[in-house]
């Protein structure tokens, strides 16, 4: 099963997406958008750039997790994945952001 964008809106109006593996489990969540259009904005930037290496960036937080963040061509972060347990584990879910990344499958939730 390929992956999908979940499109929301949260309850003070604002709009995010998801964007999930073919398994269901969440491998990137973006920033709060104004409107919808400003979302959709989003997902067509992560199509963009998620096969491309080099607008990943790996980053470790406080507790010491790895994760990593999308960035668009103008260093604009777009996205950002959850804590993973390893380096290696943070590996996979880069690439299973690249490989379901482009995909042009939208829902709303």
């Amino acid at each position: 099963m390929a992956g999908k964008y979940e499109r929301k809106q949260s309850k003070d109006g604002q709009w995010m997406f998801n964007l999930k593996a073919g398994n269901g489990e969440i491998i990137l969540t973006s920033e709060l958008y104004t409107t919808k259009a400003a979302c959709d904005n989003g997902i067509a930037s992560v199509q963009k750039n998620s096969p491309l290496d080099e607008r990943y960036e790996r980053k470790e937080a406080k507790n010491g997790k790895p994760y990593f963040v999308l960035k668009a061509a103008n260093h604009q972060v777009i996205g950002k994945s959850e804590m993973y347990s390893s380096a290696a584990s943070m590996e996979n879910g880069i690439n299973s952001v690249k490989t379901n990344g482009p995909t042009t499958n939208i829902v709303d939730a």
